[in-house]
């Protein structure tokens, strides 16, 4: 509908609609009455001009009708358009259940994106048609903005939490992915595609070989840093077990609980004295600097496959849901 606006991106997602048609409802509030003052201002210069510079106007006693009608008249617009841009905005945060999950890290001046079966991309993503897709990501620098224009989804990349976007693509082809943040020298150039592939498309592309899956990586990186002398998977450790914990809420030390979730695991991993697990010293050491963003995105997977308490069925990963029945 759009596609002959040169400066408007393509609708090519569920949510563009949803975007546009709220944004073009507010435009044509905005202009009507824009245009109804333009309009109004030249009438009444026309009719009540005084060319001889003598007339005095009548005195104005005011209108009650004429005040509430312009109070209530913009009061039930702007409600009308808060309560449907709450709805939008809810639909733009709010991932289905079932979503394919994809990681990614900001960086000057790139996007690396990370599959959960193995295949990683540098400022290019596949996804599969009219599937839901939820990419979470983070900077490992400076502040970024992941912003793909044609499925109306943008959020801010921040160093040291984790962000998250979601879409389902409704047409196959190429569009354009950027940083919409300032974030040095060669922003302009912090540039991408997205691809969006038919699903037999998608598989053959997945299936042609990325190396191990991210939680097989993050299995490796929990054998290789000692991890798994601590947190024993019987809780005899001198760290909690990890086991079945993803999801589930935890008891600090202070008597606070906290969700064991992505932002808490990677907080655990780079500054683990922050929130310390009810019942256990404060023995584990820092890992910032030995584990880049791409290694933490792995650990938390490799964790989250050990099990989880949030609902069954919202992983895609097959390499990941056969690594959670391995016996350990």
């Amino acid at each position: 509908m759009l596609s002959g606006i040169p400066l408007f991106p393509e609708q090519a997602s569920t949510l563009a609609p949803e975007v546009d048609n709220l944004y073009f409802f507010v435009l044509a509030v905005t202009g009507f009455f824009a245009l109804l003052v333009v309009v109004l201002v030249i009438v009444f210069a026309v009719k009540y001009r005084d060319e001889t510079g003598q007339k005095v106007g009548a005195p104005i006693t005011g209108s009650i009708p004429l005040e509430i009608g312009w109070s209530i008249i913009p009061f039930f617009i702007s409600m009308a358009i808060f309560v449907w841009a709450t709805v939008v905005f809810f639909n733009l945060v709010r991932a289905p259940d079932q979503t394919l999950e994809i990681y990614s890290t900001g960086k000057r001046w790139m996007w690396r994106f990370q599959h959960l079966d193995g295949q990683s991309e540098i400022n290019e993503l596949h996804v599969p048609l009219g599937r839901p897709v939820k990419v979470t990501f983070t900077s490992e620098d400076v502040l970024h903005s992941l912003f793909i224009p044609a499925f109306r989804v943008k959020a801010d990349a921040i160093p040291g939490r984790y962000s998250s976007v979601w879409f389902t693509p409704t047409k196959t082809g190429e569009y354009h992915l950027f940083c919409a943040e300032y974030c040095g020298t060669k922003h302009s150039g912090m540039i991408g595609t997205v691809t969006v592939l038919e699903p037999d498309q998608y598989q053959a592309w997945l299936s042609g070989g990325g190396g191990l899956s991210m939680s097989a990586r993050g299995e490796q990186l929990f054998q290789q840093h000692a991890c798994v002398s601590c947190h024993l998977n019987d809780g005899s450790g001198r760290g909690p077990s990890l086991a079945g914990k993803f999801g589930s809420q935890e008891t600090l030390a202070n008597g606070s609980t906290v969700v064991v979730d992505d932002t808490y695991v990677r907080e655990s991993i780079l500054t683990p004295q922050a929130k310390l697990v009810a019942g256990y010293q404060p023995l584990m050491p820092t890992f910032q600097g030995l584990v880049n963003e791409e290694g933490v995105m792995s650990l938390i997977e490799y964790i989250r496959s050990l099990g989880a308490a949030a609902p069954a069925g919202t992983r895609t990963s097959a390499a990941g849901a056969a690594l959670a029945q391995t016996p350990r």
